[in-house]
């Protein structure tokens, strides 16, 4: 499988008048055209990896790594205008609440078609009809009803679909979700795990899923990074995840409910420090 991201020693750090806060410490991987799962508890690093790979790490925030490199581009070194043309248009990153991430004041349409129009030479009408093309493509029943619509106007699981069209509206060949179904009940995150599922395999994208739900990504992703305190502490394929190794991953598999739990109260993590040093697991 070809590469298209290759990440080595990937570091994020905030510098406090205390101390330099490790956000991401050393994180390696690479990623072809496959899901890739990256799932911890919060405060891990997991989205903190995503914004970093697009440079999006506020100040006084700083990324360092060994290589970052998308596509034989090297990210670190790359110039504004290079970054530019590259989010959005070749990476791009679905955020976690679509409250929060669309504009309220702007229809869904001219966000869609305002973020085509930022990546391709083309003219409105041109722009709107893509616009149109994608919400089909996410499954929105009514395209041109939901065009015309504000973000309030649109439910949840919708809205999330609408971030989901205005993310690919420009063919990118690489997508970062952020936690993409959190805020969506059962039903609705199957239905728009099922659309991510087909446009991977349609469009070819490589696809980071960022989350915190170990079933979840065990069942949808290709392989798994778990993180902890912002280092990796085990790689493996998704559907080997029940067989982890590391007691961090057990940890959590643990703690995860079942309906057939009896009533017994769910099991407390219990870290060690030595996690923070110890080699890389990989399960199997």
């Amino acid at each position: 499988m070809a590469t298209q991201l290759d990440v080595q020693n990937l570091w994020v750090r905030y510098p406090t008048p205390a101390r330099v806060v490790e956000a991401v410490c050393g994180v390696s991987f690479t990623l072809g055209r496959e899901k890739l799962g990256i799932v911890g508890e919060s405060g891990s690093g997991k989205s903190t990896v995503g914004r970093a790979i697009l440079r999006l790490i506020p100040p006084p925030g700083q990324i360092s790594a060994d290589r970052l490199s998308f596509d034989g581009i090297d990210l670190l070194a790359a110039d504004e205008p290079t970054l530019r043309d590259i989010r959005g248009r070749r990476i791009a990153m679905v955020m976690q609440d679509p409250k929060y991430s669309l504009n309220p004041v702007m229809t869904v349409g001219k966000q869609i078609r305002e973020a085509y129009r930022a990546h391709a030479r083309v003219s409105s009408a041109e722009a709107e009809r893509r616009a149109l093309e994608m919400l089909a493509a996410v499954r929105i029943r009514d395209p041109e009803r939901v065009y015309r619509c504000y973000p309030h106007e649109v439910s949840g699981g919708m809205g999330q679909r609408v971030m989901i069209a205005m993310m690919l509206v420009g063919d990118p060949d690489i997508l970062i979700a952020d936690e993409p179904t959190s805020a969506l009940d059962v039903t609705v995150q199957m239905q728009v795990l099922a659309i991510l599922d087909d446009l991977v395999g349609e469009r070819g994208l490589g696809l980071i899923f960022i989350s915190h739900d170990l079933n979840l990504v065990a069942s949808f992703c290709d392989r798994v990074l778990i993180m902890y305190a912002g280092r990796v502490v085990e790689t493996c394929a998704a559907n080997e995840l029940h067989r982890a190794r590391h007691p961090y991953t057990r940890g959590l598999l643990a703690a995860l409910p079942r309906i057939d739990g009896g009533g017994r109260a769910l099991p407390v993590l219990r870290r060690d420090p030595a996690w923070l040093d110890a080699p890389i697991a990989e399960a199997g």
